[in-house]
C-alpha cells in the first residue's frame, strides 16, 4: 500500500500542474515502481495462515503450515470446535450450538447478552419455522420476554419475531428476512467472531481489509493520474492505462 501512497503524495506537491490533467503513468514505470517494493515471503505466509485460521480451513491451515513452517496463532484444535458451533447455527440447531458455545468457555455467553439474546431469537425462528407454534410462544414468554423488558432494543427484535405468528403464508410477513437461510448465516458469523474473540484473534481475517485498502487506493490515485490498475482483484493482473 506504500506504493500508492507515494504516488498520492507525489501528485499532491504538483496539484497547480495537474489542474487540467492527470498524470500518466506507463506501464515500464509503474512495474519499476512495484518491484521496488519488497515483500518478505513470512509475511505474505503469515497472512495467508490468518485468512486460513479466521475463515476455519482446518485442513488446508495444517496442510500450509506443515509445507511453509508458518505457526498459526491458535491452536489448530479449536478451529474444529469453532467451526462445528458454527455449522449448528446455520443448520437450526441452535441448542446444540449454544451447548458447544459453554463447552468451549462459558464465559462467552455470560459476558455478552447481545450474543446470547440472539442465539436465543433463533431458536425462537426455528421454532416458528417448524411450526410448533404453542412451543414458540412458551419460549418467547419464558426466555425472551425477561430480557426484552431490561433491553428496549431486545424487546423490539422479539416483537419483530413474534409477528411471524401472525402470518399464515410466511411470503405475506414484512419480517420475512427472519426465516431466511441468510438470519441464520448472520447469527453464526456473530458467535464465530465472539469465540475469535475470546481466544484473543482478530474476529476478521486480514487479507479482505487489505484488499479494501487496495481498492481505495486506486480510486485515490485516479483522481490524480492515470496509470495500470488491477481490475481484477482475484488474479492481480495489471491493465494498461487508456490514454
Amino acid at each position: 500500500m506504500s506504493l500508492f501512497r507515494i504516488f498520492i503524495n507525489q501528485d499532491d506537491d504538483d496539484d497547480d500542474d495537474m489542474a487540467t490533467s492527470k498524470k500518466v503513468i506507463t506501464r515500464e514505470e509503474w512495474e519499476k515502481k512495484l518491484n521496488a517494493v519488497k515483500l518478505r515471503k513470512e509475511d505474505m505466509n503469515t497472512l495467508v495462515m490468518n485468512f486460513l485460521v479466521t475463515e476455519g480451513f482446518v485442513e488446508a491451515a495444517d496442510k500450509f503450515q506443515r509445507e511453509s513452517g508458518t505457526k498459526p496463532e491458535i491452536d489448530l484444535a479449536t478451529i474444529t470446535d469453532r467451526m462445528a458451533v458454527k455449522k449448528a447455527v446455520q443448520t437450526g440447531n441452535v441448542e446444540d450450538a449454544i451447548e458447544k458455545v459453554n463447552d468451549l468457555n462459558p464465559e462467552i455467553l455470560d459476558t455478552n447478552p447481545e450474543l446470547f439474546f440472539h442465539l436465543q431469537q433463533q431458536r425462537l425462528i426455528e421454532l416458528i419455522r417448524q411450526g410448533k407454534t404453542e412451543e414458540a410462544l412458551e419460549f418467547a414468554q419464558e426466555e425472551l420476554a425477561p430480557r426484552g423488558e431490561e433491553n428496549q432494543a431486545f424487546l423490539q427484535e422479539l416483537e419483530k419475531t413474534v409477528a411471524l405468528l401472525v402470518f399464515e403464508d410466511a411470503a405475506n410477513c414484512p419480517v420475512k428476512d427472519l426465516l431466511d437461510i441468510s438470519h441464520r448465516l448472520k447469527t453464526a458469523s456473530e458467535v464465530n467472531a465472539a469465540i475469535l474473540t475470546s481466544q484473543s484473534h482478530e474476529k476478521d481475517p486480514k487479507l479482505p481489509s487489505l484488499l479494501k485498502m487496495l481498492v481505495w487506493a486506486q480510486n485515490k490515485l485516479d483522481e490524480k493520474a492515470v496509470y495500470p490498475h488491477i481490475s481484477d482483484l482475484s488474479t492481480g493482473q495489471l491493465e494498461d492505462p487508456s490514454e
